[in-house]
């Protein structure tokens, strides 16, 4: 059931364009629609659509935007991300319970690492289909008329969660054949079962069922175990500070290094996640063959925080000083600002649409900021002229943008100015964006190392009839103390270095553009200190866990204790069963 739900949080997220489509915004940077005025309007009206985000010496200008859009779509995301979140605890927390019953103690290392591999395939296949679904335009039907790399490019988001949905809905079924105990877990309870008949010898008593008080119990004694509640905050800080990355990397690709999303989405997810998983199966195999104690899974974790707030320092200085530098002319907060070149242009209302100057290097946030009055177009790309912010005698006459623009006016036999093309002034960071990529790779390497030991110490320091509770209990806390509210923080950082800030009648729009600089320093340390305090109660744990045990049970260990069990007292036919299997088990061990 808990897959299932997934599968309905999948198909109710892409739920809303199929309800309210690509929306107004998207469609005007279509061929499609971006030349389709009202053919019922008047020549006047007509005029002033075309001309909408021009430079208007003489009128009312842009006019806001009255639509203030719909919650339903919001209510949607919002109860999908709810069932979402009960079908993936419940997947994740028995499931590794499951497992873990399942399969010799001494394996778990393996095995969990494994399993912690094919988890991590799961985001890199799911970022693999994000890019190749954001290479397509919202609506593929239609023919975009600005790049991929543009900051207003909107992907075709939707496909991949139908895709994902019709895929877990096929696994789903599968998962859902395999038994409700396997052989490994009822030769455990057929132990226990001995063990609790010797005790009350001529007492036959069943177990009771489990009550709300055994639950609190339970709770409370989670509570008062030291190891797993500092591991469980050690987690909630890692996760609160890599939630940025988890969530914005893409983004912070695409604003530091002038990447596409396409783009952005695949190395994310590809590159990096490679990494991740070479490091679990690299650790898993390492505490298999070793078994490590559980003092040195503690020294290591910590070793691994520090090392990930170091990354998270070392982001700081990977920027691009041409991104940095390039120049953004009247993006002050709120996008009004104004200057004497523009101040009758009425500006405060048009979109943010970037123009570059002929120098190619200045950018203006919209035509109307640059002083443009009049425009053409040349093969769907608009050419914006008579610009009074763009003084064409101090540019640099030799760039080829401004040879081509020159040519095209000149053969139009145009007397302009200024002027400028649509879209921001290209700037190379390929160099600087791969330099990052290392580092990504490294951190990202280096954190999935600790994961198996994570893990190990997490089901370890508590009992056996409490693990099911614990994995609840931890997923509860990490969800309400770090999932939950670090995209929100984060998102509120991000908000913070805000430049250009889309406007409405009634308030503030979209963030379009951020301070790349302040956005690094912001972002890059502020995960580097919570990652830093996770690794300050990693210290702890790494204290009390020098008695704890990791590798203390084996199934040659279940072998021997069921025949001492069956040895002392006599057993109920259905034990010959479980007999069997055993001498089945020590023949095949003795031939091989």
């Amino acid at each position: 059931m808990g897959l299932y739900s997934v599968v309905l949080f999948c198909l109710m997220t892409a739920l809303p364009h199929m309800l309210y489509g690509p929306g107004q915004d998207a469609l005007q940077l279509t061929a499609e629609h971006g030349a389709v005025y009202d053919v019922n309007a008047t020549v006047e009206a007509l005029n002033q659509q075309k001309r909408k985000n021009l430079c208007h010496l003489n009128g009312n200008g842009t006019a806001c935007e009255v639509e203030e859009g719909s919650l339903a779509p919001q209510i949607l995301l919002f109860v999908a991300q709810l069932i979402s979140g009960v079908g993936g605890s419940l997947y994740y927390t028995l499931g590794i319970s499951y497992m873990d019953d399942n399969v010799k103690k001494s394996k778990t290392p393996a095995l969990i690492s494994f399993s912690i591999f094919l988890r991590t395939l799961g985001p890199a296949l799911g970022y693999a289909l994000s890019s190749l679904c954001l290479k397509f335009y919202i609506s593929p039907t239609l023919t975009p008329i600005i790049e991929n790399t543009d900051m207003r490019w909107l992907g075709a988001w939707w496909m991949g969660w139908i895709i994902l949905g019709g895929l877990l809905f096929i696994f789903a079924t599968i998962i859902g054949m395999f038994p409700k105990t396997l052989p490994r877990a009822a030769l455990r309870r057929k132990i226990a079962a001995e063990k609790k008949n010797l005790m009350i010898e001529d007492k036959e008593k069943s177990e009771p069922p489990a009550s709300m008080k055994d639950l609190l119990a339970a709770i409370k004694r989670l509570l008062y175990n030291k190891i797993l509640m500092l591991n469980n905050l050690a987690s909630v800080f890692y996760i609160f500070g890599y939630m940025a990355y988890w969530i914005f990397l893409p983004k912070y690709i695409e604003t530091q290094y002038r990447q596409s999303a396409s783009k952005a989405s695949l190395v994310t997810g590809t590159v990096g996640l490679v990494f991740s998983a070479i490091g679990i199966l690299l650790s898993g195999a390492v505490i298999t063959k070793y078994k490590p104690s559980a003092r040195a899974l503690g020294v290591w974790n910590v070793f691994v925080g520090v090392l990930s707030v170091l990354w998270m320092i070392v982001f700081v200085f990977l920027g691009c000083a041409a991104n940095d530098n390039n120049i953004i002319v009247n993006a002050g907060p709120g996008n009004n600002s104004i200057s004497s070149c523009n101040s009758n242009c009425k500006c405060d209302f048009v979109p943010y649409s970037p123009v570059c100057a002929a120098d190619g290097t200045t950018t203006y946030t919209s035509a109307c900021h640059a002083g443009c009055t009049d425009q053409f177009e040349d093969n769907h790309k608009k050419i914006f002229t008579n610009c009074s912010c763009i003084n064409t005698g101090s540019l640099d006459t030799n760039t080829e943008l401004y040879k081509s623009i020159s040519k095209k006016i000149n053969s139009i036999n145009m007397d302009t100015t200024g002027f400028a093309t649509s879209g921001n002034c290209p700037v190379d960071c390929t160099k600087q964006f791969y330099i990052f990529l290392a580092v990504v790779c490294l951190m990202k390497f280096s954190g999935a190392t600790a994961r198996a030991s994570n893990f190990l110490i997490s089901v370890r320091c508590v009992k056996e009839e409490d693990k099911p509770v614990s994995m609840g209990f931890g997923l509860m806390i990490m969800s309400l103390f770090a999932f939950v509210p670090s995209p929100i923080f984060f998102g509120a950082v991000l908000d913070q270095t805000c430049l250009v800030w889309g406007k409405t009648c009634t308030g503030t729009g979209n963030c379009w553009l951020y301070d790349v600089e302040s956005l690094r320093y912001i972002m890059n340390l502020t995960a580097a200190a919570f990652v830093a305090v996770g690794v300050l109660f990693d210290v702890g744990v790494w204290y009390y866990v020098r008695d704890l045990k990791i590798y203390d049970d084996n199934e040659d260990d279940d072998a021997q204790e069921m025949n001492a069990l069956s040895a002392r007292r006599p057993v109920d036919p259905t034990a010959n069963i479980f007999q069997s299997n055993l001498s089945l088990q020590s023949h095949i061990k003795s031939n091989t």
